[in-house]
């Protein structure tokens, strides 16, 4: 792929990265994450700028190196899964809620299993 693709890509998710630092069902640190993989096929200043932002590097680091994920990052995506779901099963009528449960709890699975930082 191009370039210019990884680019445009990465700015994406870095843009929904931004985003879900207000909205608690789109998650920070995974979209980071990917435009830090974009970044590196694309631009390297920009990556670099990622793997040593004193926010977001050192999980970028850990995922790069170990598959790791906080405690503390584990622990906030639960709770952003488990409020959204229980939004979802407050205000969406059955069965389309349920939709939003199996995605917490498929995603809050995976995230689970992941190794600790």
């Amino acid at each position: 792929m191009s370039r210019t693709f990884y680019l445009i890509a990465g700015f994406l998710a870095l843009g929904l990265g931004g985003i879900g630092i207000l909205l608690p069902l789109l998650p920070t640190v995974p979209f980071v994450i990917l435009a830090a993989f974009c970044f590196a096929r694309s631009n390297e200043t920009l990556e670099r700028w990622l793997v040593e932002h004193p926010t977001f590097g050192v999980h970028i680091r850990m995922w790069r190196e170990r598959g790791a994920i906080s405690r503390k990052g584990k622990q906030a995506a639960l709770a952003a899964f488990a409020l959204s779901a229980m939004l979802a099963l407050a205000f969406v009528p059955l069965p389309w809620s349920l939709i939003s449960l199996a995605a917490a709890a498929i995603g809050g699975s995976w995230i689970w299993t992941r190794p600790e930082g």
